[in-house]
Parts: structure tokens; C-alpha cells; sequence
């Protein structure tokens, strides 16, 4: 099996940039082995995350399989995080104090002491499509978390975006990462509200022509896109200009794009379907309805 997983590593490896890259996307089960690991590379960092306890035999093959490519392709820093554990442990190598994620030529920091370590890579066509939507409109950023829609948003020419998550720390991070791209944040707003419970602020602030949505599947005490998901959908309206955009994002394994499409077709008429966004080839999955959806909608 190890020979496979060299196999799909190495041709990802081609052609090597700076760039933030999924070497092997095994949580999709397309392929047959490995569907609790996944590798990537961040400019010379090789990070490597294994989701379930596996045999100790398995998991120092993995391990030596990834030394093996971490000194063949030149690597700085090797880490491995058993997400089982909440542990990131650097196997090879010295982490800098400052460490980026590079994508499209923008920047954004990461912190490897949290099991999330502030990018999400399979985010990629989302913000790409808000990078090239969002010239000279007005932003809403919902579900922030460290910012990179709104990155894009002002790298892209936007005139306003308007960030909201409950995590103040993440904020703070987001203001970070427009500090390092060299993006005026007199045009950003970030703001610690829980959205489910703020809307009069978030309406005050609009109205907007690019809305963001893009909440965690599931987050305990906060959201469960189940039965929260349409209490935004439901506030569309009011919030959005006459032309308004909606990137409506979910990854749920258990919710299909129909359940979004239901939601707006019962509580946002005005918004017509356009289409879904491709996800990166980086990310195969056995069941596209199970991967990310980035749908969009726009107001007709």
C-alpha cells in the first residue's frame, strides 16, 4: 500500500511551488487505502495529519514514508498531528516563529499549535471566486474565522467588507493577514458578534452586494447548519443590495446541495441558483455530494 500512496505523493509533487498544495486527500475515500490521512505541502513545511488511531505498525510506516519525503524533496520542517490526540508534533526540522500558507500569491498565517491551524486549503475555488467578484462591491463576511474570503475580497478591489465571528482571537489573526498582504484595513471591519444573534448590527452596516456565507458543519452551543443554516437564509433579503451575490458554502458529509437549494427556494425566492463551484482535483472524492458545496445564488 505504501508504494500507491508514493505513487500519488510524488506526482503531486511536480512541479513543487511555494504554494499551499494537498499532496493526498485521503477523507474523500477515493482511494482505497489511507482514508484517514491526509499531506500537504506549505511552502518547506510537509504537514501531515492522520484523523484516527491506527496500528502502531501502520502509523511508523506512515511516519517513515514521510521522512523519506521529507528529505528527498527538501523540506524544512516535517509535522505530524494526530487529530485523535489534538497533538502536532514536529518529527524533523525547526518551525519558525512565522509560518504562511501561500495561495494565488497571497499570504496567510498559521498557527501549528491549534488543530486547526487557520487555513482551510479546500476553500480554494471560494476564494478565487471571491477574489474576482468582489471589485468595488460591499462585503459581508459571515462565519470569518481568520479572514481569508476577506483577503481576497479587498486583494480583489472591494470597497468594504464587513468580517463577523464569534472568536476574537481569529479576528485577530484575520486583521494580521491583510497587515502582511499590505491591504488597507480602513476598508475592513472586524467584528466579535454572534451572528445568530446580531442582526440589526449586521443590516445597519449593509446593505451588501457580495455575501459570504460559510459556517462550520456543526459547532456545540454556537450553529448546526440543520437547523440554523436557514435563520440565515431567512435574513437574505434585508441584508442584500438589488444585485446581490451569494457564496453559500457547507461541508457537511450528511447534507447534499438540495438541502441548500430547498432553504433558498423556501426562504429566499428572490435569489436565483447560478451554480456550484468545482472543487480542486487535489480533493477527489467517491460521493461529490458528501465534499465541499460552494453554491451560488444571485438576487433577481
Amino acid at each position: 500500500m505504501i508504494e500507491f500512496l508514493e505513487q500519488v505523493v510524488k506526482q503531486n509533487l511536480e512541479n513543487r511551488t511555494n504554494e499551499y498544495e494537498r499532496l493526498f486527500h485521503g477523507r474523500g475515500n477515493f482511494y482505497k487505502y489511507y482514508n484517514f490521512l491526509t499531506i500537504d505541502s506549505i511552502d518547506e513545511v510537509l504537514f501531515a495529519i492522520i484523523f484516527e488511531k491506527q496500528k502502531e505498525s501502520i502509523e511508523n510506516e506512515i511516519i517513515n514514508f514521510l521522512r523519506y519525503i521529507y528529505k528527498e524533496y527538501n523540506f524544512k520542517v516535517l509535522i505530524l498531528q494526530r487529530r485523535y490526540e489534538n497533538k502536532n508534533i514536529i518529527l524533523e526540522g525547526k518551525l519558525d516563529s512565522c509560518v504562511f500558507a501561500i495561495e494565488n500569491g497571497l499570504k496567510y498565517q498559521l498557527n501549528f499549535s491549534n488543530k486547526n491551524i487557520g487555513f482551510f486549503a479546500d476553500m480554494k475555488k471560494g476564494r478565487e471566486f471571491v477574489y474576482k467578484n468582489a471589485k468595488d462591491k460591499k462585503v459581508l463576511n459571515l462565519f470569518s474565522y481568520t479572514c481569508s474570503f476577506s483577503v481576497c475580497a479587498i486583494a480583489g478591489g472591494a470597497k468594504e467588507v464587513v468580517n463577523i465571528d464569534m472568536a476574537k482571537n481569529a479576528l485577530s489573526l484575520g486583521r494580521q493577514n491583510h497587515l502582511i498582504n499590505n491591504l488597507d484595513t480602513k476598508k475592513v471591519k472586524f467584528l466579535p458578534h454572534n451572528i445568530l444573534k446580531s442582526w440589526n448590527k449586521i443590516k445597519k452596516l449593509g446593505p451588501y452586494d457580495l455575501i459570504i456565507i460559510d459556517p462550520p458543519s456543526f459547532q456545540k452551543g454556537s450553529f448546526a447548519a440543520t437547523k440554523d443554516y436557514e435563520k440565515i437564509v431567512k435574513r437574505l433579503f434585508c441584508l442584500s443590495s438589488n444585485d446581490c451575490i451569494i457564496l453559500s458554502a457547507l461541508n457537511a458529509p450528511e447534507l447534499d446541495t438540495n438541502f441548500i437549494k430547498k432553504l433558498f427556494l423556501e426562504f429566499a425566492k428572490d435569489f436565483k441558483y447560478i451554480k456550484r463551484l468545482n472543487n480542486s482535483e487535489r480533493f477527489p472524492s467517491i460521493n461529490d455530494e458528501k465534499s465541499l458545496k460552494n453554491m451560488i445564488f444571485k438576487k433577481m
